[in-house]
């Protein structure tokens, strides 16, 4: 899903947000994606026993982010993505439901997310939708980076 999400990417026209190179070939890429299923909590989304979608929870944003402890418990998207052979079945917005769903159950207040705010804000816009509200900017170099956060009661 992660390659695929590249090529999907880079056939819009964008190549700044995950660049050009296919995931797997990214250096780390491997042991990056075996830290979110071994070291942090991940879901996958299943349509007809297909897997269509994944989301990963951590307890914070990644340390290689110049993004700012909560200052609270809370919980945070690492990870979501979708293949993108099943866009416009909300498998991305049911994985973001769980993602709140799992922050309540574990009695945290805060689920928080980053993302590229490049583009237009389309992917800022997509969280917004889903619920969550800005706060914070940021920059990973030149990579322009957008923190949101959804209070769940």
């Amino acid at each position: 899903m992660l390659d695929a999400a590249v090529a999907w990417m880079n056939g819009r026209g964008n190549t700044e947000q995950w660049g050009t190179t296919p995931y797997a070939q990214k250096p780390g890429a491997a042991a990056r994606v075996e830290r979110y299923t071994t070291e942090n909590t991940p879901y996958v989304a299943e349509l007809d026993a297909v897997p269509v979608g994944a989301l990963v929870l951590d307890d914070g944003p990644s340390p290689q982010l110049p993004i700012a402890p909560a200052g609270e418990p809370e919980r945070y998207v690492r990870l979501l993505v979708s293949d993108r052979r099943y866009a416009g079945l909300g498998v991305g917005a049911a994985l973001l439901a769980h993602a709140v769903d799992e922050t309540r159950r574990a009695g945290v207040g805060l689920l928080r997310v980053d993302c590229w705010a490049g583009g237009g804000g389309e992917l800022v816009a997509y969280y917004e939708r889903n619920g969550f509200t800005r706060t914070d900017p940021f920059l990973d170099g030149a990579w322009p980076g957008q923190v949101l956060a959804r209070r769940v009661g």
